[in-house]
């Protein structure tokens, strides 16, 4: 820097330290010019908006408490409103319900309602001693000096001594039933991915071209094929599934379509007729029989319709239940399976679900049937050649028909005891996971109850019935354990058995005989695992995994009692319901499925499934609506069952056992809302 810029610098340094002391950035001080001393200061603003500032800031703070005050005094009228509606709901069901028959669900009740009034004894008894003090010094019977206290003192004495003991030891048992049902389901979700990783499926040794004839196949190339649609009373879907049916790829000369209309009305009847005769008329070989001695259920209907003339000119028959569409290239899929494997008697297909997502029940339903086909069936067909036939979506070798005696009427289960005799005699099945047949989930818990029922009375049945059978037949050792302890007892006697005693029976329990233990990872963990095993094959399903488990629990009592009925020949287990449907496919559902294969007619024939009988079907409609009314019901045995649990978690409160508490709470609340019938469909 120059002499003359420092003498400038140097006079306007100096008259920066002269100026008065005043807000500025920057001071100067000091005498010395060789030290001055800075001071820096924040420059002070009087800001004229500042006030105004502060006053918006409050107003948007007091509108900010004002909108969440009124987002909390809403969620408190909606929880209001919700337990209002729940009341009156209660109300409305308990005033309309009709007392149960005299059959096994009414003597498990019976059973229920009286441990129901033991366990509140217990839990009053309780109740005093915690008030009293007695939890925490438990009294002896020399200490002991009210009568109340000396009763107490004999209780502790009794509980300990001669009740938990016997009740620790059946809690030992159902867990070791527990653990084996558990490592089964592991075995089966391991074999399911070892399918997956090797890419392991079935494969046939031909292929049907897209066109029915050419590309080297002739007509005779197609074996005769016999399509069986068993119905009854089924008027919602009766349409969908012969329009499915009849527009099945394969040349009509080589099938014949059989309605098997068992239906009692004759109104329904004669709708049936009509869509049977719109469809010959088109060309196709479809019949409509319908029997005058309807005895049998399905298994008579199967058996009547098998014992025509004209079926030994057949080689294959398919059975598809009312409210199945299958694909149009679904016997060009399965029927190949049979050629060049003459030990082969059964080919099964997936079920797929149009109404999965109607509601919660039919989501918890998807989960079951998710696991039920691409676990069990799958590793089955392919380990063993071994499952249960599932009635329906499924292709039979006639000759095997034949050769294990045909359709039985004994028991309610016709297609596992077909399956189960036809296994006997030797045969093989095979399982397709990847040829899906559309039908519909039951979505009221009155249908989905009584299907469940039937469900698992009739292994029981079948049970006891082939049991000897099955120790006689000359199948090797190995396929008669496996069929008696893993597809008989474990799977279907025990896995309900311990199912219902462990959780709705030993459990609380244990909350009143603290001196017999049941583990927390009995209650909570293993069931959460096994719940997301069962998941997995159903991934969009994960959500519903703790309602998914705690439902389970709750039909443990239906499946229980259906067990015991079929075990030991009880009347109710020979009753047989058709399970209720809606009808949710639609007309576009049905011309999709149809548009996807290669069925070579107009889209005139293909929207046609369903233009005949809405004017009929709309009459008949109404008239139904003056006779019986449709209702959501009030089940009794659950809500008894529900009171238990809430009176065991009230106990477990009381000895603070969280993991029990919570998992009893929860698992009452559940039973409450199924008792109530808020779980499926709601009739208004």
């Amino acid at each position: 820097m120059s002499r003359s810029q420092n003498e400038e610098f140097q006079q306007w340094w100096n008259k920066q330290r002269d100026r008065p002391t005043t807000n500025h950035d920057v001071l100067y001080t000091g005498d010395d010019e060789a030290f001055l001393t800075v001071e820096i200061r924040t420059p002070v603003v009087d800001d004229p908006d500042k006030d105004r500032i502060r006053t918006r800031s409050a107003r948007q703070l007091s509108r900010l408490y004002l909108l969440k005050f009124k987002q909390l005094a809403s969620s408190f009228l909606w929880i209001g409103h919700s337990f209002l509606y729940l009341l009156r709901t209660a109300n409305r069901r308990i005033a309309n319900d009709n007392p149960p028959s005299v059959s096994s669900s009414a003597r498990l009740y019976r059973l229920i309602k009286g441990f129901l009034v033991l366990v509140v004894l217990l839990l009053f008894f309780e109740l005093a001693a915690y008030f009293k003090g007695w939890h925490f010094t438990p009294p002896s019977v020399a200490s002991a000096e009210v009568a109340l206290e000396v009763v107490y003192a004999w209780w502790l004495e009794i509980r300990a001594s001669y009740l938990a003991p016997p009740l620790q030891s059946l809690t030992n048992v159902c867990i070791v039933l527990f653990l084996i049902q558990s490592v089964d389901r592991l075995v089966l979700v391991l074999g399911c991915f070892w399918i997956k990783l090797r890419r392991i499926k079935p494969v046939a040794s031909m292929e049907y071209p897209t066109k029915l004839v050419g590309d080297g196949v002739r007509l005779e190339d197609y074996p005769m094929v016999i399509v069986q649609i068993p119905m009854c009373n089924e008027k919602e879907v009766y349409q969908q599934s012969i329009g499915a049916v009849c527009m099945l790829d394969w040349p009509r000369e080589r099938m014949l379509v059989q309605v098997l209309d068992d239906s009692s009305e004759s109104d329904v009847q004669q709708l049936i007729k009509a869509e049977v005769q719109k469809w010959q008329q088109r060309g196709v070989r479809i019949v409509y029989r319908h029997r005058l001695i309807r005895t049998g259920y399905k298994a008579g209907n199967l058996k009547a319709a098998m014992n025509c003339d004209y079926v030994k000119d057949y080689e294959f028959v398919a059975i598809f239940d009312a409210d199945f569409q299958p694909p149009p290239n679904f016997l060009k899929k399965t029927v190949p399976h049979f050629k060049g494997n003459d030990e082969l008697a059964l080919v099964q297909t997936r079920w797929a679900f149009v109404n999965k997502d109607e509601n919660l029940l039919t989501r918890l339903q998807n989960i079951n049937l998710s696991f039920h086909f691409e676990v069990e069936q799958q590793v089955n067909g392919v380990f063993i050649n071994f499952f249960g036939f599932n009635g329906t979506a499924g292709v039979w070798r006639i000759k095997a028909l034949e050769d294990c005696g045909g359709w039985l009427e004994r028991t309610t289960v016709e297609d596992m005891d077909i399956a189960v005799r036809a296994h006997l005699c030797g045969w093989k099945f095979i399982y397709l996971n990847d040829v899906k047949c559309l039908c519909e989930l039951p979505e009221s818990y009155e249908a989905y109850k009584k299907q469940q029922y039937r469900w698992h009375s009739g292994p029981m049945q079948l049970f006891r019935l082939c049991f000897f059978d099955i120790l006689r037949s000359k199948v090797s050792a190995a396929k008669k354990a496996n069929m008696i302890f893993l597809f008989f007892l474990l799977r279907k006697l025990i896995l309900p058995f311990y199912s219902f005693t462990l959780f709705c029976v030993i459990l609380p329990l244990t909350m009143f005989f603290p001196e017999a233990n049941l583990p927390s990872w009995v209650v909570c963990y293993i069931p959460g695992i096994m719940s997301i095993l069962n998941i997995i094959p159903a991934p969009r399903s994960f959500p519903f995994i703790v309602p998914y488990l705690l439902f389970e629990n709750t039909m443990s009592v239906t499946k229980f009692g259906a067990m015991i009925s079929g075990l030991f020949k009880f009347g109710s287990s020979y009753e047989w319901v058709v399970t209720k449907k809606l009808g949710r496919s639609s007309e576009a559902d049905l011309v999709a499925y149809a548009e996807s294969g290669s069925l070579a007619e107009s889209t005139t024939l293909q929207r046609s499934s369903s233009d005949s009988g809405l004017t009929e079907l709309s009459k008949l409609g109404a008239a139904k609506k003056v006779g019986k009314t449709k209702r959501n019901r009030l089940y009794r045995t659950e809500i008894a069952l529900a009171f238990i649990l809430l009176a065991a978690s009230v106990r477990s409160l009381l000895s603070a056992q969280g993991i029990h508490f919570y998992f009893l709470l929860f698992q009452g609340i559940t039973f409450v809302v199924v008792g109530l019938d808020l779980i499926g469909e709601q009739v208004s």
